[in-house]
């Protein structure tokens, strides 16, 4: 890192789709009800995207929130980072779309580390500001997983949902990113999965009659319980790296999959529920989206004070997860 250069959360913004899906949405598609779903994750509703929207349509107004709330114009932009797992297309970036929308000229990347991708992102778009590659970058999470569902599966589909965050990273001289612990685990890549659409299985009549393009877990209670140990180990782990402990943070952000989930990570780092953030259940999973929106919605509805000790934690397909620990200063 070069010295004096820190990166600093300067503004925040997210988006969801209007249509709302509630919970007996699905009783007419699947053997399921809206005590069962509600019981075993948390979640009561999401949204889904309207046939014409893309990934980069809901990412493009989380990021002008975003950089209205930095008071960042569009222009300032050295870096866009877009963490998601459902592009508007393989080529370009939905980074890519997103700055042509904003009408902008900079450099535009993706990430995908699936349901850890805001966990990359940040950590990518922290080294370019704390390098002197760039000063002000816009990181995205953003996701319309309602088109990579399959329908006829109980257990995956009542867990998604669509939406967008974004946050501007700037250069500070104060810290506010105090650091990043990322992490994957390929030997498990199997238990999360979109199963065909990439050159290992192209798309052909046969994946999609099989719905081989949309995602499966068919080891549920094993991703539940690496998320759990996973995430905790990297929270504990950035914290030992940063000389505090769990009883230092101010508020825990979890990534947003399933209440049982985020309720068991909290409680393995000794962090009780006043200081955790459980936004799933008017949003559902939304994959790289979930930290970024949870985040600003726990901004607006001022959980986050500046000076305040902030620790975002994620986990998802690859297996992959990660953990990031900010010194809120956006007040």
């Amino acid at each position: 890192m070069t010295v004096g250069r820190h990166a600093t959360i300067a503004g925040l913004g997210s988006h969801l789709p209007e249509r709302v899906v509630p919970n007996a949405w699905f009783e007419g598609l699947v053997d399921t009800s809206d005590e069962w779903i509600r019981e075993r994750t948390g979640i009561a509703e999401r949204r889904f995207a309207a046939d014409e929207e893309a990934t980069s349509d809901l990412a493009v107004v989380a990021a002008r929130r975003a950089l209205e709330d930095a008071g960042v114009s569009p222009e300032q932009l050295d870096l866009i980072v877009c963490a998601t797992l459902t592009p508007d297309t393989p080529i370009p970036a939905t980074a890519v779309w997103v700055q042509r929308k904003l009408g902008v000229s900079c450099p535009a990347f993706d990430v995908n580390a699936a349901c850890a991708g805001f966990s990359y992102a940040i950590a990518t778009a922290t080294a370019f500001v704390e390098s002197g590659a760039a000063d002000t970058v816009l990181v995205l999470g953003a996701e319309v997983l309602s088109r990579v569902l399959d329908f006829t599966d109980r257990s995956t589909c009542v867990l998604f949902g669509d939406g967008a965050g974004a946050v501007v990273l700037r250069r500070s001289e104060t810290p506010g990113v105090l650091g990043s612990l990322l992490g994957a685990d390929g030997r498990a890549a199997e238990i999360l999965i979109i199963p065909a659409g990439g050159s290992a299985r192209p798309a052909s009549p046969e994946t999609v009659v099989a719905r081989d393009h949309s995602i499966r877990m068919p080891a549920g209670r094993e991703v539940f319980k690496r998320a759990v140990v996973e995430m905790a180990a990297a929270c504990r782990a950035l914290l030992e790296k940063a000389g505090h402990t769990p009883d230092d943070v101010d508020v825990l952000i979890p990534h947003q999959a399933n209440a049982r989930i985020m309720v068991a990570v909290a409680e393995r780092l000794g962090i009780g529920p006043d200081r955790a953030v459980i936004d799933v259940a008017e949003v559902g999973n939304t994959s790289a989206a979930s930290i970024p929106i949870a985040l600003d919605r726990a901004y607006r509805a001022g959980r986050l004070r500046p000076g305040q000790l902030v620790l975002l934690t994620s986990f998802g397909a690859g297996l992959a997860w990660g953990a990031t620990l900010i010194r809120w200063t956006h007040a």
